[in-house]
């Protein structure tokens, strides 16, 4: 595990807390129930704004806090507990991408913005149904992007897009040029596909590999977010087996059910240290970063899978109905497996990364 700082355990500690007060499951249930059309709730996210959460990122000469990444991962942990419907993640990959490769302009333009919470960003790149960065058709001329982007995290209400075009990352303010077709995919939130018609693009900077750069940091702040749910909804199981009686006795007596709560337990440990790993490679620079970032998100996909499936079959019968919330950890845990590359994918780009 990674050593925190005191004031990382009080960020961890207040996130958690808040998590659980403002923003529980049933928060997120109403929501969905009521379907508005950013996908989350605006006052909860002006909340955490206020917190100092949306500019964790965000150097201190810009508004923020520049507490970095383990920092970062620590509160989308405490929030993916509850299945906080938060533009957090996607903000924060639009915004590592500005760090990286922003220019001073262009960090002063757009940073301030973020960490007080005043627009959301999203980083935009897929153009299939699948993560393919080896394959971008966008293209940028005479500062006008076209091209379309698909299942673009909170691409509804986002404000300003980080868009990958064939010859880099491009700044695209969300209004001139762009429209929006909402996604419906199985976890509620938002999705959105992105159609850019010459619209004006402003280029980062920050050599060829710069997408890749921003992508590991999109997927290993999403890991972070998979490792909540996965500790939630092993917490939930393992809290049900131990007061659900059968034959007339509880259920964590059962050996069998034993053995399959002991094995996601020590997946769980294997998972956190991965993820935490990965948090802490992007905050030093290591140089290693992509392998910890693949190995983090190949880990958090088939964790959380398995956890979420054991979810529902060892709640029985109330674990397939919509009233229960197993249901809500599987859905959104098969979205974010597919998130910025699935395990096959990232256990791929690992092996070649280590010369397999």
């Amino acid at each position: 595990m990674a050593a925190l700082t005191e004031e990382q355990t009080m960020l961890r500690d207040m996130a958690r807390e808040w998590a659980d007060n403002e923003s529980p499951v049933t928060a997120f249930r109403k929501m969905r129930n009521g379907a508005p059309a950013s996908f989350y709730d605006p006052e909860a996210w002006a909340m955490q704004a206020e917190m100092g959460w949306a500019g964790i990122l965000v150097p201190e000469e810009h508004g923020g806090v520049g507490m970095g990444y383990l920092s970062l991962g620590l509160v989308i942990e405490q929030l993916g507990r509850n299945l906080a419907a938060t533009p957090l993640a996607a903000t924060a990959a639009a915004t590592g991408a500005i760090l990286l490769g922003g220019s001073d302009a262009q960090k002063a333009e757009w940073l301030p913005r973020i960490a007080a919470g005043e627009i959301v960003a999203a980083l935009a790149v897929d153009e299939g149904p699948r993560f393919a960065p080896e394959s971008i058709e966008a293209a940028v001329e005479g500062g006008r992007l076209n091209g379309a982007k698909q299942f673009v995290a909170e691409g509804d209400s986002a404000q300003l897009f980080v868009v990958a075009a064939a010859d880099g990352l491009y700044l695209v303010a969300g209004d001139e040029g762009v429209t929006r077709a909402p996604r419906k995919m199985t976890d509620s939130r938002s999705h959105a596909q992105i159609c850019f018609k010459n619209a004006p693009a402003t280029r980062l900077e920050g050599g060829e590999d710069l997408l890749t750069q921003v992508t590991d940091r999109a997927a290993i702040a999403v890991s972070a977010e998979m490792l909540g749910m996965a500790e939630s909804a092993f917490a939930q199981t393992n809290d049900y087996l131990k007061t659900r009686v059968q034959f007339g006795q509880a259920l964590a007596s059962f050996q069998a059910l034993q053995h399959r709560m002991a094995r996601m337990f020590t997946e769980l440990e294997l998972m956190r240290s991965a993820v935490e790993g990965a948090l802490e490679a992007a905050d030093s620079g290591r140089a290693n970063i992509s392998q910890e970032a693949s190995l983090a998100k190949a880990v958090a996909n088939e964790t959380l899978h398995l956890v979420s499936r054991e979810m529902v079959q060892l709640h029985g019968g109330i674990g397939m109905t919509d009233e229960h919330d197993a249901g809500f950890y599987l859905k959104r845990a098969r979205v974010l497996e597919q998130m910025w590359g699935n395990a096959a994918w990232h256990r791929d780009r690992f092996a070649r990364l280590n010369g397999y």
